[in-house]
């Protein structure tokens, strides 16, 4: 018997039929004999709907309110998946993040969860029922509901399972697993059986919408499995867990994208000690997310920095960067929403040169410019016009043989657990 988290997305469960689709999949796995916690994000295009409901009222609402409006989407998805399962023969009962103890931070809108206190779950699965887990919110210490950001719900289900030791995470949507890049932009794009909670994560950051960068960075953190599949398939997905170094590796594992961010610049910076830092303290005063950050070389005493930020955040990051302007006696600041980010991941680029010149050879080839370049051990992201992102990752994809049946690969020396 395991003790199995499954999580559906708000298409798994966007209409009467898909609900009842997935509370079959659940007592299936109830019936199998295992021990199931379901976590559920709000139906279709509920959170979106509330979002603009709000702005109808006031374009700008305090954070602490949309919060609240914001967290009964949820509601009515555990609610109702509770009654689906009931219609089926089977005892469940639905918990509100609150209700289940997610202890979060006072970060409204994009809340951190600080503690899983689940002590009801735990109850209700030793009663034999389905415990039904709303996705996306949890509670402050002195009681305040909070939402967990985009994506949270995948990150209130792997809190989840790390909270009760299950044996693996499930992460249904509506797509069938990790593909080495976006199916829509690369239709030969293939699925990935199995990637590292190392690549998974600079691919979630750099774009890759399958998963939530924070709920990978909770399972990594707390060794949780997590299995990304379909909810309308019964297929295997992609399965992300530690690393086995002892096995080959592709050099490069995928290609992500994004255009859900902008790019701030200050310009000229008075070039002092403790400037980058009035800078980005302001922007995290102001709960901005910063991204990739350039600083130019110093000319005449001044510099321009320059950082990516969500675009959701730049209501804020306007504010702070004239807080930032008025602080330091910096020129003015400039924002270019026209851009998008292309990124490389895979680890076996650690060990294997001439990546980054095969990239930026192809994306000169196919004719794309770049603005901006930031690495890590496993990854290139270079910063390009939006316009041309989608040839870029076609671009890189068929340079680097990504294709189905077409994936090169090195032999990595096994290595201790983690190097």
């Amino acid at each position: 018997m395991a003790v199995i988290v499954q999580k559906y997305g708000g298409t798994s469960v966007g209409s009467p039929e898909r609900m009842r689709a997935v509370a079959e999949r659940i007592v299936a796995a109830k019936e199998a004999g295992h021990k199931v916690i379901a976590v559920v994000s709000a139906m279709g295009d509920v959170t979106d709907d509330l979002v603009r409901l709000a702005a109808q009222i006031n374009p700008e609402p305090p954070e602490r309110e949309l919060d609240m409006l914001l967290a009964t989407g949820e509601q009515v998805s555990i609610a109702l998946l509770a009654m689906a399962i009931h219609s089926l023969g089977h005892e469940a009962i639905s918990f509100t993040g609150p209700q289940v103890g997610i202890v979060t931070d006072h970060g409204h809108t994009k809340a951190k969860i600080l503690e899983v206190r689940a002590d009801r779950v735990r109850d209700a699965l030793a009663e034999g029922r389905v415990a039904i887990v709303a996705g996306f919110q949890g509670v402050t210490a002195d009681g305040s509901i909070t939402t967990l950001g985009r994506g949270g719900s995948d990150t209130t289900a792997v809190a989840v399972a790390a909270g009760i030791d299950a044996d693996v995470c499930e992460i249904y949507t509506d797509v069938d697993g990790v593909y080495t890049a976006d199916p829509r932009v690369v239709p030969d794009a293939r699925k990935i059986g199995v990637i590292s909670y190392e690549e998974m994560l600079e691919l979630a950051a750099s774009g890759a919408g399958v998963l939530n960068l924070r709920s990978v960075e909770f399972a990594r953190n707390h060794g949780v499995v997590i299995h990304c599949r379909s909810s309308f398939t019964g297929a295997p997905g992609t399965i992300v867990e530690e690393a086995d170094n002892s096995m080959e590796q592709a050099i490069i594992s995928g290609v992500a994208h994004d255009t859900s961010e902008a790019k701030v610049t200050i310009r000229d910076v008075p070039d002092r000690p403790g400037a980058a830092a009035t800078v980005f303290t302001t922007m995290a005063e102001a709960n901005v997310n910063v991204d990739m950050i350039i600083q130019n070389v110093s000319e005449a005493g001044a510099t321009d920095i320059s950082f990516t930020t969500p675009k959701a955040d730049l209501v804020r990051a306007r504010r702070a960067a004239d807080a930032v302007v008025a602080e330091l006696g910096a020129r003015e600041w400039q924002v270019d929403e026209s851009i998008a980010k292309v990124s490389l991941v895979g680890a076996g680029m650690k060990t294997h040169p001439g990546v980054a010149a095969q990239m930026f050879r192809a994306l000169s080839d196919a004719g794309v410019n770049i603005d901006l370049i930031s690495t890590s051990t496993i990854r290139i992201t270079c910063v390009v016009e939006a316009r041309q992102v989608e040839a870029a990752v076609r671009a890189l994809h068929h340079s680097f043989g990504l294709a189905e049946g077409d994936v090169s690969v090195e032999s990595v020396p096994a290595c201790g657990k983690g190097e």
